[in-house]
């Protein structure tokens, strides 16, 4: 997926400026920045849920060829005990979006739910309410939606802002694997820089226009990064300085 020079506004005013960057397959990129640098309304510009002001979007033939990004809302379904969906159904949703006139579950459907159930490791929970489940099951069920139609490109934005830490960090590992084992391409939205460094390959800055994008190595030595930070807070973020792993 190729972004060119892409510039979004909200009626007059610019949210962000000119940017362009390239998301190869196979790639997990960690998207960061402060409130209102842009983030969010650039994963809806992505989706097709804003509308472009200047610039392209062009997807690769990947994901043209899946005709499907999958998407992880930052506020989904709410954890609501009286919703009376079960998590089969939920996951379900993700099937019938891209379904034609008349709408409804095949059984080759269901063994697909099975199987995406059973990779993220909450088969047991097919039959319960989806309002019963604790932050990390409810994440991992949305997250179940997202796939199951075997999406070219999976979009997160911000998925672990309301689990606790330990389940946050059980929830960055599965991403990592559903990118190394499975080679799902992901853009993952983020506050949190410092956890996210530990699992994605690229960074993506964003402050109203494209501070910086590239690998870890790349941020730590980048002066584009130094003037924006400072030298000592720019190395705060980078996990594998700390760890003796970068320069």
């Amino acid at each position: 997926m190729d972004v060119k020079n892409v510039v979004l506004k909200y009626g007059r005013h610019e949210i962000l400026n000119s940017t362009s960057f390239s998301v190869e397959p196979g790639d997990y990129i960690g998207i960061v920045g402060p409130n209102g640098s842009g983030k969010t309304t650039l994963m809806k510009a992505i989706l097709g849920l804003h509308p472009i002001a200047d610039g392209q979007i062009n997807f690769s033939n990947e994901i043209k060829q899946s005709r499907f990004v999958g998407y992880l809302p930052q506020k989904a379904i709410a954890n609501d005990h009286l919703f009376p969906a079960k998590v089969k159904e939920v996951v379900s949703m993700g099937l019938l979006a891209q379904k034609k006139q008349p709408k409804f579950i095949t059984r080759q459907d269901y063994e697909k739910i099975d199987t995406i159930l059973k990779k993220l490791n909450i088969a047991d929970l097919k039959d319960i309410k989806i309002g019963n489940l604790s932050g990390g099951q409810h994440q991992r069920v949305l997250l179940a939606r997202a796939l199951v139609s075997s999406p070219g490109l999976l979009i997160l934005d911000e998925p672990t802002s309301a689990l606790d830490p330990k389940v946050r960090e059980e929830f960055y590992s599965l991403l990592s694997d559903l990118n190394e084992k499975d080679g799902v391409t992901i853009l993952l939205v983020s506050h949190d820089m410092g956890s996210i460094g530990k699992y994605t390959k690229k960074i993506l800055y964003l402050d109203r226009k494209l501070v910086f994008f590239g690998d870890y190595d790349g941020f730590c030595k980048s002066s584009e990064m130094t003037k924006y930070f400072g030298h000592l807070s720019q190395h705060q973020f980078c996990w594998r300085h700390t760890d003796g792993k970068c320069c």
